[in-house]
């Protein structure tokens, strides 16, 4: 059904449909394709879509097959187009997988390119310097190192995320990769073998070029700043996995400076001077100054007793404001002793020019507030962020939008609240844009059960956890392991795992023990382990089949109470006028929520349970908005009738 206040597309037969009706070209070339009502109505109403440049926006539930029914009609509509999704997960799978079976299936040629972010892709001048130097967080680096030098002669794109020989979370990765501040561009001495500049150039002479939202929005962030565009102009955007596109472009179009960016940039001052009589000399003393000012703001921020929070609440402490100034004032005169050197190499201006950038930061934080942005801090481990947000991206996003004179698709599984479509549209300015809702087409009713207990306190009540694990403990017995336990905070996962060790016999596999892709890896193969996991296990991870039956989620994804950027977009709809829980807390929660209970059912032949263990759901006036967006399963009463379901599943 399309959501209130919205209208749906109308029902186009073309080409599109056609081919993914019965009888079609995916008949013989899809094992076990079928046609699917839901997946024919996208297919048109996208069809349709394409025909004059306007906005879609579509919630197709799981099982729909989403990416048949927007690449069938873009790759027939012959326009350029750029496929960006929230995940490089999806993006190797769209690239690799789906985008060839549908040019092959349409019997059409099409130039395709696969486009990642540059800190995916090896940086050779990186590398160089990693080997010359030899300083390296650790012994497991140094063979990490090698094995990169070996796979960097045979390889053909460079793209680190899709090999093993190091680990995405490998404290190597930052030395032979680049960032926008470190890339010296045309000028580096390794340009014309550099992968990133091949991955782009390959970008501007593709028909399709597949993306994430990350390099989506920060090509967006550089138009804004007037510097040339990394992404081709296109007909046609398509947006998979829309629900992540507006946090992402609000990180985009923000400005961040963190304890990295200044360490990063005083290393690579450093080794930047090899070759320039009198520079070590005159630059060593103030960076070392800048490096130690550095280390003693970390030690006061590693103190802050939150992780996140409010720039004002940072400027209260008289030892982080005499850090920061202190930090500012080094970096000054590194950027006033530094500028001598201008003009000897262009790696060495190019370091120069970092360090400027960095004094233009802490100017930007010196000035007076814009009533449109939000001033925060995030802090982990040693390290720290300072950023300032914009509050709305829906102009920003709706001039690039208007410029682009493209169609623009926006699907997801999660985008609508109650069959509302408001809060998505109005975060990125789609007011314009038409709706359309498509249920899954499984058979939840069959298939799954939902379960609300009843015998549970509130979650801030102290028996809540010893209570909640008893009822995991029993339903893991009757599932036989096979489950995602999926927590709204590290503290209850860290405190359920402890628990667990002692009580149950199945493997735990506990966010954060290994990567995310290794754990997945392994939960899969043990047959009856039992996965405990945060906000990144919410989304985004598909477990098909026998190995997962079972998903219990503590508590209702709320943000947190001081979450900055959650309390000053309250703060600006306040003033407004608006309800801040009603319009922005509660819609969000349910998306989350929505987002949760998708792992469960993932293919025709899955069933499963969902356990969800907040007793807000049941007794609050707010529970009816989660309940009315839960795909339809069947609800369970007792727990024994639960039990009894896993045990006949199994």
């Amino acid at each position: 059904m399309p959501s209130r206040g919205a209208t749906e597309p109308g029902a186009v037969t073309g080409a599109s449909s056609r081919a993914l009706d019965q009888g079609g070209p995916f008949a013989g070339k899809l094992p076990g394709f079928a046609p699917r009502a839901e997946q024919i109505r996208m297919a048109a109403a996208v069809e349709a879509a394409l025909q004059d440049p306007s906005a879609l926006v579509i919630e197709a539930g799981t099982g729909i097959g989403k990416t048949l029914a927007y690449l069938v009609p873009t790759l027939q509509s012959g326009q350029r187009a750029i496929v960006s999704t929230g995940t490089k997960t999806l993006q190797d799978q769209l690239y690799f997988r789906d985008l060839p079976l549908v040019a092959d299936a349409l019997g059409v040629d099409i130039h395709s390119a696969l486009l990642k972010g540059r800190s995916n892709y090896l940086c050779l001048h990186r590398m160089d310097l990693a080997l010359h130097e030899g300083r390296l967080p650790g012994r497991t680096a140094v063979a990490e190192l090698q094995a990169v030098r070996e796979w960097s002669v045979q390889t053909a794109d460079g793209d680190l995320s899709l090999t093993p020989v190091v680990t995405g979370d490998s404290g190597l990765m930052p030395l032979v990769t680049s960032t926008a501040d470190n890339c010296l561009g045309s000028e580096c001495p390794r340009f014309d073998d550099c992968f990133v500049a091949r991955a782009r150039r390959e970008a501007q002479e593709a028909d399709v070029v597949v993306v994430n939202h990350h390099l989506l929005f920060a090509d967006m962030a550089i138009k804004q700043s007037g510097f040339g565009e990394v992404l081709p102009g296109a007909g046609v955007f398509v947006v998979d996995e829309a629900h992540l596109a507006p946090e992402t472009a609000a990180r985009f179009f923000s400005l961040s400076l963190s304890a990295r960016q200044v360490e990063d940039a005083c290393r690579d001052l450093i080794a930047e001077c090899a070759g320039v009589s009198g520079a070590l000399a005159l630059l060593q003393e103030p960076v070392a100054r800048t490096q130690q000012m550095l280390r003693e703001l970390q030690v006061v921020m590693s103190d802050r007793p939150a992780e996140r929070g409010p720039w004002q609440e940072l400027m209260r402490s008289d030892e982080v404001r005499q850090g920061l100034q202190g930090l500012d004032t080094a970096v000054i005169e590194l950027s006033r002793i530094a500028g001598s050197l201008e003009g000897r190499t262009r790696p060495l201006d190019h370091g120069i020019d970092r360090v400027r950038d960095l004094q233009a930061m802490f100017d930007r934080f010196d000035a007076d507030a814009d009533p449109a942005e939000v001033r925060w801090y995030e802090r982990r481990g040693r390290g720290f962020a300072l950023n300032i947000t914009p509050l709305d991206v829906a102009s920003t996003f709706g001039g690039f939008r208007e410029q682009s004179e493209a169609s623009w698709i926006f699907t997801s599984a999660t985008l609508a609240v109650g069959g509302d479509f408001s809060h998505f549209t109005t975060r990125l300015g789609l007011d314009d844009a038409q709706t359309l809702l498509l249920d899954s087409p499984f058979d939840y009713p069959g298939n799954a059960r939902v379960w609300l207990p009843e015998s549970l306190p509130e979650p801030r009540d102290p028996s809540w956890m010893p209570r909640f694990l008893d009822i995991v403990v029993s339903l893991l017995d009757a599932s036989r392991g096979r489950a995602f336990l999926l927590f709204t905070s590290h503290r209850a996962l860290r405190e359920a795992a402890e628990a667990l060790e002692e009580r149950v016999d199945f493997p735990l596999f506990v966010q954060g023990e290994q990567p995310r892709s290794l754990l997945l890896e392994t939960f899969r193969d043990s047959g009856n382990g039992v996965l405990l996991g945060t906000s990144s296990f919410w989304e985004g991870v598909d477990v098909i089949g026998e190995a997962l039956s079972l998903v219990v989620i503590d508590k209702l994804p709320f943000a947190a109470p001081d979450d900055p950027v959650m309390e000053a977009r309250s703060d600006a709809l306040r003033r407004a006028g608006g309800n801040p829980f009603v319009e922005l807390y509660l819609p969000e929660a349910v998306i989350g929520l929505k987002q949760g209970a998708g792992r469960l059912i993932r293919d025709v032949n899955d069933r499963g349970v969902l356990v969800i263990c907040d007793p807000r759901i049941r007794t609050r006036s707010y529970g009816r908005v989660f309940r009315e967006s839960l795909p339809p399963m069947t609800p369970a009463e007792e727990q024994d009738e639960v039990e009894q379901f896993l045990r006949d599943k199994t």
